[in-house]
């Protein structure tokens, strides 16, 4: 969410966010209805003044006097409430078109719609030559017993599989390096609700307009999450920190789920793009600064980098394009990993920065040095993401007899087991 003042005052650099990033909102019903919201305030206000007055009349009057200013305070409380009322509704209007006001994107973000408007930062690791033909990840996995898709269909529906076996001790143990490199870094682990209220969903920007990719339990009106992002986020919502305890750093894990839709047809066979995942996420509370912030984004999308070189998978790191960043986003990078099976890099971590966008939404604020409150800038990255990431290391650590290496950084975690055959 934008401040208002800032809206007001830089209506076509929001509008201009908004075209960039194919967002539809009305700015100028939004700053018609912020007009005339501030008209009736300003009305409301007169009234009360005046009733104040006339309360401390009302005991020095006497006879016909008393008689018409009761009259007209009468008539003043009526049309008092008639403006609350309207007040209330263009309260409302107003509040829904604030949370479709995108931030403002940074100069730093390409401009463009898609994937080929993306911008290479840097690349690291060559991708593995084979001196065989290389299996894609399904076959290793169903021959080796890893993995199996058609009784998770069966059971569950398209694009849902079971891990089994070594599949899921190489999972928990991709999972737990991961935690533990952040653990060593001072980031405090978090396991968090994977069912979620709708005002956690709207603090953290995934409502309005994230309603299609939620899986949502109306009964009880809750959410399953899609990234423990909206839960550790909204952990401190409501709340004012104090300088001196920024930044906070978190690590949640959670099982994540998404209803993927729209990708009707795409990426259906393999892990690549499912409705369930676990996620190592990271979450960076700081102060308002954007100096700060930009630290922050280096330190999150670094500990990603760290993480896949330790696994010695070669990736490459791109700048998104505006119209493909989230409505909070200011600036986001994703990494892509080396997968052999699709020839190519594939999306496997997203780092993004909002400024203070979600914490206006959490109402997330901390106390400055000057004893000022503020609201806090809020950060994202995903550290890993499992089944995907699984996907370039069963690939890339493949043998000619079918059988796959465990990567060394993961040795300790799998009971000492060096080859899964």
């Amino acid at each position: 969410m934008l401040d208002l003042k800032f809206i007001r005052e830089n209506p076509d650099a929001v509008k201009r966010a908004a075209e960039l990033k194919k967002i539809k909102v009305d700015i100028d019903k939004l700053l018609e209805l912020d007009k005339q919201k501030r008209e009736l305030l300003k009305q409301t206000e007169n009234i009360k003044a005046e009733k104040n007055r006339a309360s401390e009349q009302i005991p020095k009057l006497h006879g016909e006097n008393k008689e018409e200013i009761l009259k007209r305070m009468k008539e003043l409380t009526a049309k008092e409430k008639s403006l609350d009322e309207e007040l209330k509704q263009i309260d409302e209007e107003l509040n829904h078109l604030l949370l479709w006001v995108p931030q403002i994107p940074s100069e730093k973000c390409p401009p463009g719609n898609d994937e080929k408007d993306y911008k290479l930062i840097k690349t690291w690791g060559e991708p593995k030559k084979f001196d065989f033909e290389p299996l894609d990840h399904m076959t290793l996995g169903e021959k080796l017993d890893m993995i199996d898709t058609e009784r998770g269909v069966k059971i569950a529906g398209s694009r849902n599989y079971f891990l089994k076996n070594a599949g899921v001790r190489l999972e928990m143990a991709i999972l737990m390096f991961t935690l533990d490199t952040l653990a060593k870094k001072g980031f405090t682990p978090f396991s968090v609700p994977v069912l979620v209220e709708d005002k956690a969903m709207i603090g953290t920007g995934y409502f309005p307009g994230g309603e299609e990719q939620a899986y949502r339990i109306d009964k009880d009106k809750l959410n399953l999450i899609g990234t423990s992002e909206v839960a550790v986020t909204s952990y401190h919502a409501d709340e004012i920190l104090t300088e001196k305890d920024l930044p906070k750093k978190y690590a949640g894990i959670s099982p994540c789920f998404r209803r993927e839709a729209g990708t009707y047809g795409k990426d259906t066979r393999g892990l690549y793009r499912v409705h369930q995942f676990q996620k190592v996420e990271q979450v960076i509370i700081c102060k308002a600064d954007e100096a700060e912030s930009q630290k922050m984004f280096d330190l999150i999308l670094g500990n990603a980098e760290e993480v896949l070189q330790a696994l010695e998978l070669p990736y490459r790191v791109v700048a998104i394009c505006t119209g493909e960043m989230g409505q909070g986003q200011v600036y986001k990078n994703d990494i892509e990993t080396w997968m052999p099976s699709r020839k190519s890099y594939g999306e496997t971590h997203s780092c993004s920065m909002f400024y203070d966008f979600q914490a206006r939404r959490l109402n997330l604020r901390y106390k400055d040095a000057q004893g000022k409150t503020q609201f806090c800038h809020t950060l994202n990255n995903t550290c890993v993401a499992s089944p995907r990431i699984l996907i370039p290391v069963m690939e890339m650590y493949q043998n000619a007899d079918g059988t796959i290496n465990v990567p060394k950084v993961l040795q300790p975690y799998m009971n000492g087991v060096k080859k899964i055959e």
